[in-house]
């Protein structure tokens, strides 16, 4: 091709302005660069594309339709550089996020909700699988970051604690805790719980295990192998009841209610961490965490390439 882009721009703004001289102070270029590519333009394609006088600039009939065709190539080719730009900064691109709890509620969804608000042209992508295939997703690169309940051996993996949620009882709504308005751990030792055994179940199991085990005694915890989502939609008929943390609060079941658990101290809580690989070339991993932590007032560090990130300022509303 004989002439490049920013040819095509300084035409294109000459002939909106009608002088080189509006044109560079709009383009903010001095007018003998803009003329001079103007003109290089025009010995390219062996004929001129304006007519000039002291009066101004005009198209000559070529040069209307020159750049009549060159407009929708210029507006393509700065598309394609801002997308490009976002991407490096981490406003634009792909995003996938590894969960293995629900996200009906609570903190992971109001953060993704406002990740999206602030970064709409950032396509996030939720991966949901026990944490052995998350962890392996970071390794393949499949999953940029892992936000799970509880911690756990992350090897090489970067690991930082986010927020912590309400532990709820979930119940069905002829239960007797179904009166109370806040139910403590002590209320449940001698109800059975259903638990499923998809991750998370063996944490809340442990958590359960840790709060119950009273004098030697065994809380009755039945593992059944379905989805948490399975076993909220049948326990309305049952007798049983299941542990919930706050993600899974916002889908309703038949005939099920949630209760707040609460231990002395308050209520009960179970923390998230974050997981992800240091060295992820990704950057909107960065520019995420850096949303998080500020959201939070967390003091994890973060790369150089976040920093730079922050002292840019928030983007498109980021607080």
């Amino acid at each position: 091709m004989p002439f490049d882009i920013r040819q095509l721009r300084y035409a294109i703004a000459a002939a909106d302005h009608g002088s080189f001289y509006r044109a560079a102070r709009a383009l903010e270029v001095e007018q003998s660069t803009l003329s001079r590519a103007v003109v290089k333009l025009e010995r390219s394609l062996g004929a001129p594309i304006f007519e000039r006088s002291r009066s101004g600039l005009v198209l000559t009939t070529a040069g209307g339709a020159f750049l009549g065709g060159a407009r929708p190539m210029v507006a393509t080719a700065e598309k394609l550089t801002s997308m490009m730009r976002d991407a490096g900064q981490g406003r634009a691109g792909i995003l996938r996020l590894g969960l293995n709890s629900a996200i009906s509620a609570g903190n992971l969804r109001a953060t993704t909700f406002a990740w999206r608000d602030a970064h709409p042209e950032v396509d996030v992508q939720c991966v949901e699988a026990d944490r052995r295939v998350l962890f392996a997703g970071l390794d393949s690169a499949e999953v940029d970051i892992a936000i799970l309940m509880g911690t756990a051996p992350s090897g090489s993996l970067r690991a930082e604690p986010l927020w912590s949620e309400r532990i709820l009882v979930a119940v069905p709504a002829c239960h007797r805790l179904a009166e109370h308005q806040v139910v403590h751990w002590t209320d449940l030792q001698a109800e059975q719980i259903l638990l499923t055994t998809a991750d998370p179940g063996s944490d809340i199991r442990d958590l359960v295990l840790g709060k119950l085990a009273l004098n030697g005694r065994k809380p009755n915890i039945r593992l059944c192998h379905c989805s948490r989502e399975t076993i909220l939609s049948v326990l309305g008929n049952y007798c049983s009841i299941s542990i919930v943390c706050e993600g899974a609060t916002g889908a309703l079941y038949p005939d099920v209610v949630y209760r707040p658990i609460h231990g002395e101290q308050g209520p009960a809580l179970v923390g998230y961490c974050g997981y992800w690989r240091p060295d992820n070339r990704n950057p909107a991993v960065m520019r995420f965490l850096s949303f998080v932590r500020q959201r939070y007032a967390l003091s994890f560090a973060l790369s150089e390439a976040s920093s730079v990130q922050e002292k840019e300022g928030p983007a498109n509303g980021e607080n």
